[in-house]
């Protein structure tokens, strides 16, 4: 076989020229492969085409559900734990009632031990918050004294204890002025020890192994987001109506007294949250494409060798490719566009063609939408090579060609 290597076409010089143009590639959550990723805040997605000579990429404009959970065991702030240190005791009011000493024994012997409590998984509202508060304190010692009547002979005034309201002493309730929550108990001293480390069901340890939540000494639980410090807190005993709102109603026509005993003699206990009650969550989320990412990020204090032997940053070095601001509370959609940050190459990327997507919230948790889907739009920056070319373009003016212009 022989091959003419001669030929009289000159060879075309690279003109150094480029076309400069946008692309922009709408992505949507469900077009994700379910089966491979059941959770849409993390995939991976094939592009329709490859991207070639890519200058520059940005976020354009996106949409997501406000349908997200402030409390849940993902966040590790559901769970809270106090105990009743003083049990009423009628006996030391030369009162005498079957039932009362019966729930005296009982909550006296779990003196030393906490009662532990998990609010359901969802988003509240402050008078929310405290009805569900209310409603698990007691019943969580409701529990523990029907458990206790049955395995220490008191059976017989279990139909007397449930026919009563079971254990109703402790009311919460919410400062509306003060904007922090105030836990109260009808005769009883308490302390909400908030010092103690609960521990989370297996489900959430899982779920945290495989998306590692970083350290939070600001949103460290449930009792940080009620306003409450990470030491125990002990109630103290009202004296001279120091628990009264004096702004009007807690509940209609109380006049502000939400805090007094129904029992013969019993002293009321109470304690205000130091701070401000926070039921709004995170207030951004981060979007993640790995090779994209040009972000840098700060990353919470955590109290290790590293940080407490060098002047260091513990921070990360594009660490996130978006930055997304969270502007409204369930149940809503937003929308919003032109994110600021962009990644840029130098020299331009020879393809992209496939992208590898998280959600997640500054200390690595997983954004959870559900089953609602999101959208959100990419800006791509490309060069297209174009070769060398010259046009001649005449203009005719009264019949005459006039010089061509380039």
């Amino acid at each position: 076989m022989n091959f003419n290597t001669n030929q009289t076409h000159p060879i075309i010089n690279n003109s150094r020229e480029y076309v400069y143009y946008k692309k922009y590639i709408s992505i949507h959550s469900e077009d994700r492969d379910m089966s491979k990723y059941p959770n849409s805040s993390q995939f991976d997605i094939e592009l329709p085409e490859d991207y070639l000579n890519v200058i520059s990429v940005r976020l354009s404009d996106w949409s997501f559900p406000a349908n997200y959970n402030t409390f849940s065991p993902l966040t590790t702030n559901v769970d809270m734990t106090f105990n009743i240190n003083k049990p009423y005791n009628p006996a030391d009011y030369g009162y005498s009632d079957p039932l009362q000493d019966a729930i005296f024994q009982a909550l006296n012997s779990n003196i030393n031990n906490n009662f532990t409590i998990q609010i359901s998984t969802g988003f509240y509202n402050p008078t929310q918050m405290i009805t569900e508060l209310t409603n698990r304190f007691n019943e969580v010692v409701s529990i523990f004294i029907a458990d206790y009547f049955n395995l220490n002979g008191y059976s017989s005034l279990i139909s007397q204890f449930n026919s009563s309201g079971q254990y109703n002493q402790f009311i919460i309730v919410y400062n509306e002025v003060a904007q922090n929550i105030w836990f109260g108990n009808k005769s009883s001293s308490f302390i909400l020890t908030n010092q103690t480390s609960v521990a989370k069901s297996a489900m959430s340890d899982s779920i945290r192994c495989n998306n590692p939540i970083l350290p939070d000494f600001s949103n460290w639980g449930l009792p940080a987001y009620l306003g409450l410090d990470r030491t125990n807190d002990t109630a103290i005993e009202q004296t001279n109506n120091s628990a009264r709102f004096y702004y009007g109603d807690v509940n209609a026509g109380d006049n502000g007294y939400w805090l007094t005993s129904d029992l013969s003699g019993a002293s009321t206990y109470y304690f205000a949250a130091t701070y401000k009650i926070n039921l709004m969550g995170n207030a951004y989320m981060y979007l993640d494409i790995d090779l994209l990412n040009c972000i840098d990020e700060t990353c919470p204090y955590t109290m290790n060798n590293f940080t407490q032997t060098t002047n260091k940053t513990n921070g990360i070095v594009n660490s996130s490719f978006a930055k997304i601001a969270v502007p409204t509370t369930p149940v809503s959609q937003w929308f919003d566009g032109n994110a600021g940050p962009y990644k840029l190459f130098l020299p331009p990327a020879e393809r992209i063609r496939r992208l590898k997507i998280k959600l997640r919230y500054h200390n690595g948790q997983i954004v959870d939408f559900g089953v609602f889907n999101y959208s959100f739009t990419i800006e791509f920056e490309l060069y297209s090579p174009q070769q060398l070319k010259n046009y001649k373009v005449f203009q005719t003016q009264n019949g005459v060609a006039l010089p061509p212009f380039r």
